[in-house]
C-alpha cells in the first residue's frame, strides 16, 4: 500500500523536474536556442498557431536562429510576433528566410536572469516539499487505519525523505547549470 504512495510521489517529482526544465528553456541565455521561441504564436488562417507549426526553425550558429515559413506570406506576421514578444529580438528577412540574431546579454541582464532562474528553482523545490508533506500525511493515514505497521510507516518516511533529497539535488544541479550557462560570456 505504501509503495503506491511512493510510486505516485516519484511520478509527481519527475513531473516537477520536467516542468522546471521546460520553464528554464524559455529563458534567454545569449546563445541561440529554439526553446526560447516556444511561446511565439502566429496568426495562420484566422487561428493563432505555434511558430514551430507554421515554419521550419534551425539554430544556424550560436548567435543566429533561421526560420523558413512554409508559406512566404507569413514572413511579416512571424516577424511581427517575434518583435512584439518580450524576448528583445529583432528579426530580419531576405524574402524567403527570417534571420533572428541573438544579441549578447549585458552583465546587468545576466544578473537579473540568474535571479529569475533561482526563483524558478526555489518555487519547484517548494512544490517538492508540499508534495512530500502530502505523501507523509497519506502514510500516516494508512498507519492510523492499520493498513501498515508503525515500522513500515517509518521506513516509508525514510524512503520519502531520500527521494525528496534526490530530486531536490537534481533541481539544484539544473539551476546551477542554467546559471552557469547565463553567466558564460
Amino acid at each position: 500500500m505504501e509503495q503506491l504512495v511512493l510510486d505516485e510521489l516519484k511520478e509527481d517529482y519527475q513531473t516537477t523536474v520536467k516542468d522546471l526544465k521546460r520553464s528554464l528553456a524559455k529563458i534567454r541565455t545569449g546563445r541561440a536556442n529554439l526553446g526560447m521561441l516556444d511561446g511565439i504564436k502566429v496568426e495562420y488562417y484566422g487561428q493563432m498557431s505555434p511558430l514551430n507549426q507554421v515554419a521550419t526553425m534551425k539554430v544556424a550558429d550560436p548567435r543566429l536562429i533561421t526560420i523558413q515559413p512554409w508559406e512566404s506570406d507569413l514572413i511579416p506576421e512571424i516577424e511581427r510576433s517575434i518583435s512584439s514578444s518580450d524576448l528583445g529580438l529583432n528579426p530580419s528577412n531576405d524574402g524567403n528566410i527570417i534571420r533572428v540574431p541573438i544579441p549578447a546579454l549585458t552583465g546587468e541582464r545576466r544578473q537579473e536572469l540568474t535571479k529569475v532562474v533561482k526563483r524558478e528553482g526555489e518555487d519547484h523545490k517548494i512544490a517538492l516539499r508540499n508534495r512530500r508533506r502530502e505523501a507523509n500525511d497519506q502514510i500516516k493515514e494508512l498507519e492510523k487505519e492499520s493498513e501498515i505497521t508503525e515500522d513500515q510507516m517509518h521506513r516509508a518516511f525514510s524512503k520519502i525523505d531520500a527521494m525528496t533529497d534526490q530530486f531536490t539535488s537534481k533541481i539544484d544541479q539544473i539551476v546551477e547549470d542554467k546559471t552557469n550557462e547565463i553567466l558564460e560570456v
